[in-house]
């Protein structure tokens, strides 16, 4: 035994240590890594909902998208739908190059860096608390009176609700939730699916130039590449988001859902709506435009707590979903 402050000596014939010197963990994948990240951000938007306008990325491209579109949509036709493409392609494009960047720079970091900074830059792509709160708020001052419940659905819908009765506006909140259940969910979901935190950035930036600009009349041309896109990208989200609500496994009601879902102007919003008129056995319209599931009964209380219980189950099991995809692909 060495006493403290004795002089060290060599013994030759003392065993050497047989313990090996320490290594580093195992780096986590890139594609575990991306799993972790969404679960974080599920838990941040389930905690903290979204940002405050400033904060927000989609406000910050709202304030660039609305004197862009002011510019362009009084300009000829051809120059306006060509600027207004160059503008889809420079904007949906840069921002999924520069989230592209970012995910490869990340995915090289160490793991206990890249998923919280991935997971706060993709938590902005998706909205599902905000869009939950905001219809269950608006039953909530339903309750207090007509004039309370047309200003809270004033803040999801851009339509003249000023001579809606409580039956049309129920309809419309349960319309949007339906609609943004898409849009605001399993939409940028399915392209985080595919192709990570880009895929998602750009389904965003699309919807969002969609939302401001994909409007007939002195936006048409100026809005026509972006509504187009929007179109594409949706697709295919917004009939899975259809069957996760309205599970059309038979031919009988495959054919019912499609039939709802051609009596909208949109090729992809109809199909939401549709499938939740359907499982709610209930009438969606949008007066003078169309009429979902015309046989159904005016929508209650009950099926606004029934369509947010569905919809809850569609926002989860996408998020489940495109987490073991990711998982799936790091095993």
């Amino acid at each position: 035994m060495t006493r403290i402050g004795a002089p060290l000596t060599h013994n030759p014939a003392a065993p050497t240590s047989t313990m090996l010197p320490a290594t580093p963990s195992a780096p986590l994948s890139a594609a575990l890594v991306l799993a972790l990240a969404l679960v974080l951000a599920w838990a941040l938007d389930a905690f903290f909902g979204e940002p405050r306008n400033p904060l927000h990325p989609i406000a910050w491209l709202g304030k660039l998208l609305w004197p862009l579109g002011c510019r362009l949509r009084v300009l000829p036709q051809a120059a306006a739908f060509w600027g207004g493409a160059l503008s889809w392609i420079v904007l949906a494009g840069g921002a999924a190059g520069l989230a592209w960047w970012l995910q490869k720079q990340l995915l090289g970091a160490a793991w206990w860096w890249s998923i919280p900074v991935l997971a706060l830059l993709l938590k902005p792509m998706f909205a599902w608390r905000m869009l939950r709160d905001e219809v269950i708020a608006f039953e909530d001052s339903l309750a207090l009176g007509l004039e309370p419940a047309r200003e809270r659905l004033s803040q999801l819908v851009s339509r003249d609700l000023s001579d809606f009765d409580e039956d049309t506006l129920r309809e419309t909140a349960i319309e949007t939730l339906a609609e943004n259940l898409n849009d605001s969910v399993i939409a940028p979901l399915f392209w985080f699916a595919i192709f990570g935190l880009p895929g998602a950035v750009l389904y965003r930036v699309a919807n969002t130039m969609d939302a401001m600009w994909g409007y007939r009349g002195v936006w048409e041309w100026a809005g026509k590449w972006s509504a187009r896109a929007d179109d594409v990208l949706s697709w295919l989200p917004a009939r899975l988001t259809a069957l996760s609500l309205y599970p059309a496994w038979r031919a009988a009601s495959w054919r019912s859902l499609r039939r709802q879902a051609g009596r909208t102007p949109s090729p992809n919003g109809g199909w939401a709506m549709g499938a939740m008129a359907l499982r709610l056995g209930v009438r969606l319209a949008k007066p003078g435009v169309y009429v979902l599931n015309e046989t159904g009964a005016a929508p209650s209380s009950r099926n606004m707590v029934q369509a947010l219980g569905f919809a809850t189950m569609a926002a989860w099991a996408a998020m489940v979903l495109t987490v073991l995809s990711w998982v799936a692909r790091a095993v």
